[in-house]
């Protein structure tokens, strides 16, 4: 029996209901297709997201990276705009392999009607369709949009936000290098939940959660084969872009919040993230939640440890945007 972190008792009653649902079963190549079914029959549509809130959507389609397909981007933004709002960049969650930029987007509308923030999410295509660097070139393209259009958008070019999670928080880190690396959008900041950030799977904590939970170490092998190839995952040539816990140099990086469940496979590559970015001289905020499963907060949010997490998250959000 393998030793592990347990699971928070508030917890377990909404992982188990959760599994149900999704009517959960092996995450292989064979069954990504059923998933991707289940993933997009579960999705309301923008309009019963939003429902009776002050809250415009548009979907627009923006020019992809170059040399490659144009991207569709969902824009929401509040129905009496504020100049110079803040901008929050949402990438969907999903492995790599999964979800739809609808996914991203339940994570900004308070802040829409509460600050009067800008959303925009982009369509990244999907491994293994579509395997590295399609997904992250993708996202970095419609940060690269947003930014060139913060004017029209309304949006304040000093306040744009890059958030995800899990596949999401592992974008949304590849997104901050390569905006570094290439010379912007300069973001205010980087939010990464749960995030997908090494293909080796190699850590204590990926070694713990293999066979239980929500997103295992199984599952884990699944997505990371989906976007690198089985040969290449776990090799010395993975992009940091594609795997940022590949990176080698994480300074001069925007402040990045990091979060993640004590009980779940992210847990260690979480850690060692933060840790990089400490080394190198970089702002970052870490928190560990006791007895968290993988996205724990977003699936049973009345529970104690989750309003702690979301709490917190909340508020270095609001520092980070400078809001009041």
């Amino acid at each position: 029996m393998t030793t592990r972190v347990p699971y928070d008792p508030e917890l377990v009653d909404g992982l188990e209901s959760f599994r149900r649902t999704l009517e959960f079963e092996p995450l292989v190549p064979e069954t990504i297709l059923s998933y991707r079914a289940r993933f997009a029959a579960g999705q309301r549509s923008i309009e019963d997201m939003i429902g009776d809130r002050p809250i415009t959507a548009e979907d627009r389609v923006v020019p992809g990276p170059p040399g490659e397909p144009d991207i569709t981007v969902t824009i929401v933004r509040p129905k009496d705009p504020r100049p110079a709002a803040p901008g929050m960049y949402a990438i969907h969650g999903g492995g790599m392999i999964l979800g739809s930029r609808l996914g991203a987007l339940d994570s900004v509308f308070d802040w829409v009607v509460e600050h009067g923030v800008v959303g925009v999410s982009a369509e990244y295509r999907l491994a293994p369709e579509h395997p590295d660097p399609a997904p992250v070139e993708d996202c970095y393209a419609g940060l690269v949009w947003m930014g060139e259009h913060a004017a029209e958008l309304g949006v304040d070019p000093g306040r744009i936000l890059v958030m995800g999670g899990s596949a999401g928080g592992g974008l949304s880190a590849g997104v901050a290098l390569l905006a570094r690396d290439r010379g912007g959008p300069v973001l205010a900041g980087q939010a990464l939940i749960t995030p997908m950030l090494d293909d080796r799977n190699d850590t204590v904590s990926s070694r713990q959660y293999d066979g239980v939970g929500i997103w295992d170490r199984s599952f884990n092998y699944t997505g990371w084969n989906a976007l690198l190839g089985a040969d290449r995952r776990g090799g010395p040539d993975v992009s940091p872009y594609a795997a940022p816990a590949r990176a080698t140099d994480l300074s001069g990086l925007a402040p990045a919040y990091i979060e993640a469940g004590a009980a779940e496979v992210f847990r260690d590559e979480a850690v060692r993230y933060a840790s990089g970015i400490w080394a190198a001289g970089g702002q970052a905020e870490l928190h560990v939640w006791a007895g968290g499963f993988h996205g724990f907060n977003g699936i049973v949010p009345e529970a104690q440890v989750s309003r702690a997490a979301n709490a917190v998250r909340d508020s270095w959000i609001r520092r980070t945007l400078r809001l009041g």
